[in-house]
């Protein structure tokens, strides 16, 4: 089993910073994909970017693709996004997640094994 906890999300002005991280517990997850989705208020959970398990690629949505950058420290067993210019419409409760070996269709939730319970981000304008 792993356990995912997610931390470092709050309350930012339109055009700021956050840096969310994400602690797996239980396991290494070095040979799991990892990545974060979203979900806004009124809509529906999104794919937001993704961490090779290995070979470090990363992959994101159109809408953070330069604003966003995911990694992982797999010595710490730890995620991380790193948003800048935050967009009121980034407003979400954020989430990681992990798949063992997955090596594609990083944006289909369903077919991820463990998921956080999720950090709130808000971006006021």
């Amino acid at each position: 089993q792993v356990q995912l906890v997610e931390s470092g999300g709050g309350l930012v002005q339109a055009g700021g910073s956050l840096r969310l991280s994400c602690a797996a517990s239980g396991r290494s997850v070095s040979t799991y994909a990892m990545s974060w989705f979203r979900q806004g208020p009124g809509k529906e959970r999104e794919f937001v970017a993704a961490v090779r398990w290995t070979g470090g690629l990363t992959y994101y949505a159109d809408s953070v693709k330069g604003r966003f950058t995911i990694s992982r420290d797999n010595a710490k067993n730890t995620l991380y996004l790193q948003m800048n210019s935050l967009k009121p419409e980034d407003t979400a409760v954020y989430y990681c997640a992990a798949a063992r070996y997955k090596s594609s269709d990083y944006e289909i939730g369903n077919e991820y094994d463990y998921w956080g319970q999720g950090t709130q981000v808000t971006v006021s304008s």
